[in-house]
């Protein structure tokens, strides 16, 4: 299994916001740059997401590929993983981990594991997830910053 990359941001919001902006899919194509549709295809009995479609497009990356999802009780950790290879991805295992900060920020950490279908180098690859994971971050941010609580 390739190693894992992780990177962390502060967010001016406590965790249960940033959660719920997380785990709200279906706005995903609002503020996540490459998602084209995002489908939450299975929940569970409480109304979480147990199973999300994603259709994405990078430019020179396009993907269509399902996650599975699980949640800590108090949302302080999500998790997901690829259910099954696509064209672009053998597995992808993530999460966001929140911990909030004594000023009201919280620090979100970011974990993802990605193995592609196509070859890559291991320091091409390293800066692709690094790329991903910056990207993700800062929109993350951008969007629960700018929504009203």
């Amino acid at each position: 299994m390739p190693d894992s990359s992780s990177q962390s941001i502060v967010i001016d919001a406590p965790p249960d916001r940033i959660a719920a902006v997380i785990c709200d899919f279906a706005r995903y194509p609002e503020w996540v740059s490459a998602a084209r549709s995002v489908e939450v295809v299975e929940e569970y009995e409480d109304g979480y997401a147990s199973r999300v479609r994603f259709v994405l497009d990078a430019g020179v990356v396009q993907d269509d590929y399902t996650l599975a999802y699980e949640f800590a009780e108090d949302i302080s950790r999500i998790e997901w993983h690829l259910v099954q290879p696509s064209r672009m991805q053998r597995s992808q295992v993530g999460s966001y981990d929140l911990v909030a900060n004594d000023d009201g920020t919280s620090t979100v950490t970011y974990t993802l594991e990605v193995e592609l279908s196509i070859g890559m180098l291991g320091m091409f690859k390293r800066k692709a997830e690094k790329i991903i994971m910056d990207t993700a971050l800062r929109e993350l941010k951008r969007r629960v910053e700018s929504t009203p609580h």
